[in-house]
């Protein structure tokens, strides 16, 4: 099968690393220099350097020859949420191959999903999401890894499981993008508050029993939400809800626990962000995910406090005092 993959960053470069050797896979980056570097090191230094890029990986910066080598195949979208759109409305018009996108999180301004962003730019077309518990050095690597492809279209997910189901990943399918979506947005914000959680107390933590807190909790926020927006809830005891919560929340290669961690350090954001170097999708979408439940009518405090954090508007202790000052209540 011919595959695409648009978006040399970690995940992109991973998943094409990992079905090189199955299929015939062409990798495109925007940036011309970053391509003739990958050519000439079959190594993608800024993202996973320790990763020899296999012989067989095409690698373009055009992106026209990149879309015209998935006819007939799969196209890959692995950008940031705020680059999604961008790269959609480039794509041609008509006899574009089906797609997927790896992104996660809400658009950044109009707080939108990734199948809102592709509802809004090319309506009724093909396409849907890949999603779940996966650090990109992992799949890299040929470790095990289990991931959800979802879309409304059940060919669609089929042919995702037909170009990427086998040795070392493992593909499940998903008929509700929604909550797919929502959890891989959520988990992110969630992240935060478990890294901001972990590293307080002067590093020490706040305990495991917090964190386990934060993560059952949070999981209650991020079904709520996802529930208002159109999803199941069963979608959420998932590999995208809870399983990438978890990895996400608890894992030491994830970027949004890193900027929590160095939250309850006192470091301003920007500088943290200027040091991790690579995207955090969890700061740009916590904002726009407490939004989104407030336009619903739905209680996301644990988002809540995040937000008022990464806005400087409250320490992280103070954030975590007016969580722990909230009301009794029964938990369902």
């Amino acid at each position: 099968m011919k595959l695409t993959l648009l978006g040399a960053g970690a995940w992109g470069t991973a998943l094409a690393c990992a079905v090189a050797a199955r299929h015939d896979v062409m990798l495109w980056a925007r940036d011309a220099t970053q391509v003739e570097a990958m050519r000439s090191t079959r190594h993608n230094a800024r993202y996973l350097p320790a990763i020899v890029l296999p012989g067989s990986l095409a690698l373009s910066g055009d992106l026209a020859t990149a879309v015209a080598h998935a006819r007939g195949g799969l196209l890959v979208l692995a950008t940031p949420m705020a680059a999604l759109a961008g790269i959609l409305a480039r794509l041609p018009a008509r006899d574009a191959p089906p797609l997927l996108w790896l992104s996660k999180g809400f658009e950044p301004g109009s707080g939108r999903l990734g199948h809102e962003v592709a509802q809004a730019l090319r309506p009724g077309s093909s396409a849907g999401v890949i999603s779940g518990p996966s650090f990109a050095l992992e799949v890299a690597r040929g470790q095990p890894t289990a991931l959800v492809a979802a879309s409304d279209d059940a060919a669609l997910a089929e042919l995702a499981v037909q170009a990427l189901h086998g040795e070392g990943l493992r593909i499940y399918t998903s008929t509700d993008p929604v909550g797919v979506e929502v959890g891989g947005a959520v988990k992110n914000v969630l992240a935060l508050a478990t890294g901001i959680a972990d590293g307080m107390d002067e590093g020490r933590g706040l305990g495991l029993n917090a964190r386990a807190a934060l993560i059952t909790r949070g999981l209650a926020e991020m079904t709520r939400l996802g529930v208002a927006l159109g999803a199941r809830a069963e979608t959420f005891m998932g590999l995208s809800g809870l399983g990438d919560l978890v990895l996400t929340a608890t894992g030491e290669l994830s970027r949004n626990r890193r900027v929590g961690l160095r939250l309850a350090q006192g470091l301003p954001l920007a500088t943290i962000l200027a040091e991790l170097g690579h995207v955090a999708e969890g700061v740009p979408s916590a904002a726009m995910a407490l939004r989104r439940a407030r336009e619903h009518g739905v209680e996301m405090p644990i988002t809540e406090a995040v937000v008022t954090v990464l806005e400087g508007a409250v320490t992280p202790a103070h954030a975590l005092e007016r969580l722990m000052g909230r009301g009794a209540r029964a938990e369902g």
